[in-house]
């Protein structure tokens, strides 16, 4: 029983990520500049976004994978 207990504290003590996050967001969490992610959506490159009324959102998994994607490997 008190593992079960210990289980629904820890479920309850971690925090959730939003799977979607505005250009405000993916600055505070990935360093992104609103501007950069802005002239980036009028270039069409870089990271996939979408639009939902006024409101543009980005997926935290692609945004994840474009940092993998550009990961450059130190060369002794």
């Amino acid at each position: 029983m008190e593992t079960s207990k210990n289980e629904a504290i820890e479920v309850i003590n971690t925090p959730i990520q939003k799977e979607w996050i505005n250009p405000n967001e993916v600055h505070q969490e990935f360093g992104f500049s609103v501007s950069t992610l802005a002239k980036w959506r009028m270039k069409n490159l870089h990271l996939k976004y979408s639009k939902m009324g006024k409101y543009i959102k980005y997926k935290r998994s692609d945004i994840v994978a474009f940092l993998e994607a550009h990961t450059i490997e130190a060369v002794a």
